[in-house]
């Protein structure tokens, strides 16, 4: 599996809330931010954790636009970002980057990052 096919694989378990399908394209000491509230997590148990805690207050989708490979290795996905209340309304439409690192072909770590102009 390409590392694209991976990101693209971990996005759609994201929105699918399928947390055992995104983990599995992680390693298992993966770094995950936590956009949400703040600072990183890191290893599985964490992220579904963190994962389990926001989705009980938001409702977000993430859908990757573009993926760029950077000569550092790692690969930016420029992602359109929609955030909703519990409710339903929407309270934020944005795009934002996402920056992956990669170990034997898995998900080692992700940070929020700027996209290019």
């Amino acid at each position: 599996m390409t590392e694209i096919t991976q990101l693209r694989a971990a996005y759609a378990a994201f929105n699918s809330r399928n947390i055992d399908a995104a983990l599995a394209t992680m390693t298992p000491d993966v770094k995950w931010p936590k956009a949400f509230k703040g600072g990183f997590v890191q290893g599985h148990a964490a992220i579904r954790a963190y994962w389990t805690e926001q989705w009980s207050e938001i409702n977000p989708h993430v859908e990757p636009v573009a993926f760029h490979a950077e000569a550092s290795g790692t690969i930016l996905v420029d992602v359109h970002q929609v955030v909703r209340d519990l409710n339903g309304t929407v309270v934020a439409d944005v795009h934002t980057g996402h920056r992956f690192t990669f170990a034997n072909g898995l998900i080692q770590g992700m940070e929020i990052a700027e996209l290019p102009q």
